[in-house]
């Protein structure tokens, strides 16, 4: 992705959604399948979602993350190289990995719908998606390092799962703690990047 805009132009096309917090019933259930594809309706979607995902500082993020039940998410996200990816991903299915072919990497992971708060955690160090784009073009992406656990992550989310889920009890009952110490200091930033961008916080 060298060259490729820092705001990239769905971005810049989007409008504000909130984004929703764990607690919230859509985070916690399975998400439905996109089935119509090419619509006006799905294109501003993916762009609201890009933008928010600008304005939160994030590197992933679902379409329940701003309220639909939806199969869809977006990313921005380096990988262990370094490497930039973006784009987006319909109706996301994550590939199977052989035990034998598995390797964890442990990594500090958090998410925008538990603002301010983070956590160790194991994650496979390459993934791979198979889905479509807005258009139902057929997709395949994958990943390593970050990017892996920002695909595996992502798709989580769309089967009604957070990573608190996949902590220990002590670690979950953390990140909430920090979550509320420092949730109004992340809303307060995202403001102040909505601002930066030409829009109003939702």
């Amino acid at each position: 992705m060298d060259g490729y805009p820092l705001l990239p132009p769905e971005a810049g096309r989007g409008a504000p959604r909130r984004i929703t917090e764990v607690g919230e019933e859509v985070l916690r259930r399975p998400c439905r399948e996109v089935t119509e594809f090419g619509t006006p309706e799905l294109a501003s979607l993916v762009d609201d979602m890009f933008l928010m995902l600008y304005v939160a500082d994030g590197a992933g993020l679902a379409a329940n993350q701003v309220g639909l039940d939806l199969a869809l998410f977006v990313y921005d996200c380096l990988d262990e190289k370094g490497t930039r990816h973006v784009g987006h991903v319909v109706n996301p299915v994550l590939e199977p990995v052989a035990q034998k072919d598995r390797r964890l990497l442990e990594d500090v992971e958090g998410c925008l719908s538990v603002p301010g708060a983070g956590a160790e955690l194991p994650r496979a160090d390459r993934a791979v998606v198979h889905g479509c784009d807005r258009d139902g073009r057929p997709v395949t992406v994958e990943g390593t390092g970050y990017f892996a656990r920002c695909l595996q992550h992502e798709t989580d989310h769309l089967h009604g799962r957070l990573y608190l889920d996949r902590l220990a009890a002590r670690a979950r009952k953390q990140a909430l703690r920090e979550m509320a110490e420092r949730r109004e200091e992340v809303m307060a930033r995202r403001v102040a990047n909505a601002r930066e961008l030409g829009h109003a916080a939702p």
